[in-house]
């Protein structure tokens, strides 16, 4: 692993204001375009900018697409979508090794690479393909690298992918294997937009003008400021609730509610105190904050844990909500902190 310089006060804080700016700058390509889903958008920005993928949930026709697009036009990056269908097959995930005639008549295997070799991947409903095929993505989410016949290749930095999914719950969609799921940094639900914002799309897509996204940022800047993101400092105490919040997720501890006993089976693995710590260093940042806080941890915790909770069978029997587990669960910590506060 490659160590990054340590910022000086005053390069932090350059670095922090073009940090600012290139939010700022995304966000305003990105409202040209989406209407509303503020937190749908400032989750995603989070996703990109630590360098971690996004697993977006919802019903189809709410721009979970369009809204990957949109980011992809407003930076200069390789794009590339994936449309997932039951017949999809790994290889046309990865890639495969074809036999081509040289014109001197010679034949040789030759590696076609496939879709996967981008910055921003489009998996547009994923879940319509099945388990199988879904798992072409394991190796690529985690190492960065693609295998086919014996050889590995390395996917050019950054490298994120964005994918689709609608509720488990629709007729023709396959559950995502639970390690496939523990590899997206967030998970963010989609909702139906309101009346007025049903308004605003209906004047956007059916006028004569069709709003598009201008490229704000480069594959370098976005880079470099991502390792800016990992060099924000936490705190010994804002750290020790981020990983007391990952255990209260588990059945077995002593700090998990009585709802999570009762209904999950295991709780959120280490890499969910990363997505903690990692999307509250991000929101310390827009925040303009060279340093994480306990609020970061809790606006973090829904999209970092609630993809990684898996239920038992009476937790998917009374279809719990993930998100009401994990606020009973902050709640219980709050609880507990408060009583430890010295006197």
């Amino acid at each position: 692993m490659t160590q990054q310089p340590i910022l000086s006060a005053e390069e932090a804080q350059r670095q922090g204001a073009r940090f600012r700016q290139l939010i700022a700058d995304l966000r305003t390509e990105i409202g040209k375009v989406i209407v509303g889903m503020e937190e749908v958008v400032e989750n995603t920005l989070i996703a990109l900018v630590a360098g971690g993928h996004v697993l977006l949930e919802g019903l189809p026709g709410l721009g979970k697409t369009l809204l990957v697009r949109t980011l992809s036009d407003a930076l200069d990056l390789k794009f590339s979508r994936i449309q997932f269908t039951p017949d999809l097959m790994p290889a046309d995930i990865t890639g495969t090794t074809v036999l081509w005639e040289k014109p001197s008549g010679e034949r040789e295997f030759q590696f076609e690479p496939g879709p996967v070799f981008a910055n921003v991947v489009l998996a547009d409903e994923i879940n319509r393909a099945t388990p199988k095929t879904q798992s072409a993505l394991l190796e690529a989410m985690q190492e960065h690298t693609v295998t086919v016949a014996g050889s590995t290749r390395q996917l050019e930095e950054p490298f994120l992918v964005f994918a689709t999914q609608n509720p488990i719950d629709l007729e023709g969609t396959y559950p995502l294997p639970e390690a496939q799921l523990d590899r997206f940094l967030l998970k963010i639900r989609v909702d139906f937009p309101s009346l007025a914002e049903l308004h605003d799309i209906m004047e956007r897509t059916t006028g004569h003008e069709v709003p598009s996204a201008q490229k704000v940022a480069t594959r370098e800047e976005l880079l470099s400021l991502g390792a800016v993101v990992r060099q924000v400092p936490v705190a010994e105490h804002v750290q020790d609730f981020a990983l007391k919040l990952v255990l209260a997720t588990h059945p077995e501890t002593e700090e998990s509610p009585d709802a999570v006993k009762r209904f999950v089976s295991f709780g959120a693995s280490p890499r969910g105190a990363q997505a903690l710590i990692l999307s509250g260093k991000v929101r310390a940042l827009m925040q303009e904050r060279f340093n994480v806080a306990v609020e970061d941890i809790k606006a973090s915790a829904a999209p970092s844990l609630r993809h990684r909770m898996i239920f038992n069978f009476e937790g998917l029997a009374e279809r719990v909500d993930p998100d009401e587990l994990i606020s009973e669960a902050l709640a219980a910590l709050e609880r507990k902190s408060e009583h430890d506060v010295p006197v």
